[in-house]
């Protein structure tokens, strides 16, 4: 059963608090996320619950740092269950251009849909290893131009329409999918942030304020990202995914997805 959701608006004391620390105002605002409460935060949470900045990071991270990993090939069928399409069983639902896919299209012909690496695999040059090459909650089923044309670029507003991207854009340096998929990548981009902190082998990775990352293991733009995080709530898709992913495969959450207050709480 999907999280039971209560949501409430940020008090005008946390804004206030916010000033005083002397946050600067994004030049992309958006309506603040509302909190919310979740029928994990007793247990799954608990740690986590009343904690802000560094120390809700560090919380988030050991909660969800445990988790089942599965293998890269593994993730074909992995996705086929947690990107089903909800009104045709057969096809799944693609990132960036939305279109419903036939699950039996996985490859990578012309027509195809692969494995996106949303957090760009190249960004700490992670690869398709087993840990944060293969960890469903950043890896999603794309068209296979509309991926190439992707690439490893960061994200950012602005550029040419992605030819048939479903309203996604590209430009020289950065990519910005349709608006229906930008929280949901913004968010599956701070579960990486917090998820992989250098203490495992791999990189840590953090977002920052910029472009052309390259192979170094960052991923911008934080402010571009907040902004979608709070422009595109979380759907109903992404809930199940979510839970999807809990309880049949990893056993890890992404606590964005829960609680999309917390970007703001900890960037």
């Amino acid at each position: 059963m999907l999280a039971t959701r209560i949501r409430r608006w940020k008090s005008v004391a946390l804004a206030t608090a916010a000033v005083l620390v002397g946050l600067a105002v994004p030049a992309v605002s958006a309506t603040p996320a509302a909190a919310t409460t979740t029928d994990y935060d007793s247990t799954y949470y608990k740690n986590a619950i009343g904690k802000s900045g560094t120390s809700l990071k560090s919380a988030l991270h050991t909660i969800i740092s445990s988790q089942t990993k599965i293998s890269y090939s593994a993730v074909w069928n992995a996705l086929k269950v947690t990107d089903q399409d909800p009104n045709n069983s057969n096809n799944v639902i693609l990132l960036y251009s939305g279109v419903s896919r036939a699950k039996s299209l996985n490859g990578g012909d012309v027509g195809d849909w692969n494995r996106e690496h949303v957090w760009a695999k190249s960004h700490g040059d992670f690869g398709e290893v087993t840990g944060p090459g293969t960890d469903l909650h950043h890896l999603r089923p794309a068209d296979v131009q509309v991926n190439s044309i992707r690439g490893n670029l960061d994200f950012d507003n602005g550029g040419s329409a992605v030819t048939n991207g479903g309203g996604s854009t590209v430009d020289s340096d950065s990519f910005a999918p349709r608006a229906a998929d930008r929280g949901d990548v913004a968010r599956m981009i701070l579960y990486m942030a917090v998820r992989y902190e250098g203490d495992d082998g791999f990189a840590d990775l953090e977002p920052n304020e910029k472009v052309n990352n390259g192979s170094n293991p960052y991923m911008g733009k934080l402010s571009v990202l907040k902004a979608w995080n709070e422009a595109d709530p979380p759907s109903a898709f992404e809930e199940n995914r979510n839970q999807v992913i809990y309880d049949t495969y990893q056993h890890n959450r992404n606590p964005f997805i829960d609680h999309p207050e917390w970007v703001e709480a900890i960037w």
